[in-house]
């Protein structure tokens, strides 16, 4: 029997925790994946504010809900082996931290360990307006391997709802993690206007 595809799922203080929750609700459903999470204590903070939501609520979608200071955990080794590791949302604390290697609790060590076995790490930005600061910390873990995704409106896939336009971004983290889904429709292209 193969072994599960684990992907880990990381909630940090941004606002934007329906990221995060979206995510693991639509991972819970795909068969073939063990999902891990972990949240920031701002996370928290950010779920019980944005959503209402607490523990209770996150761990019947996660594999394991660990816990963000025990930094011994199993994401903190590389023989843990996961395929990719998505921090929906990613604080520009959090950010800073992976950019200059501080691994301070289990997210950003989580993070470093991606970079470092050369894996697959998703980062859902969520700031506005950036400074200089953010930029080069952007800069840093994408020339590290990282992929910056921010969650960006998709208007042009014409978004009815809230419930849209998180779907189009958790969507577009589904399709770089290769796992299938039918989150939102694909672009087919404009017919051509005739001349």
């Amino acid at each position: 029997m193969a072994e599960p595809r684990r992907l880990l799922v990381a909630i940090t203080g941004a606002s934007g925790a329906v990221y995060g929750w979206r995510l693991l609700q639509v991972l819970a459903t795909v068969p073939g994946v063990e999902t891990h999470a972990v949240v920031s204590d701002a996370g928290w903070l950010t779920l019980q504010h944005e959503l209402g939501l607490q523990a209770h609520d996150l761990r019947p979608l996660a594999h394991t809900l660990h816990d963000a200071a025990h930094v011994g955990a199993g994401p903190a080794s590389g023989s843990f082996r996961c395929a990719g590791m998505v921090v929906a949302p990613c604080s520009m604390r959090t950010l800073a931290a992976i950019a200059n290697g501080l691994s301070d609790n289990l997210i950003t060590r989580a993070a470093d360990v991606m970079l470092k076995e050369r894996r697959r790490l998703v980062l859902m930005a969520r700031e506005t307006p950036l400074h200089l600061g953010h930029l080069r910390n952007m800069t840093a873990v994408t020339e590290m391997g990282a992929i910056l995704a921010p969650p960006m409106p998709a208007f042009y896939l014409r978004p009815q709802t809230v419930d849209d336009l998180v779907d189009a971004s958790v969507a577009r983290v589904l399709d770089l993690l290769d796992v299938p889904h039918s989150l939102s429709s694909r672009w087919q292209g404009l017919e051509r206007a005739p001349a």
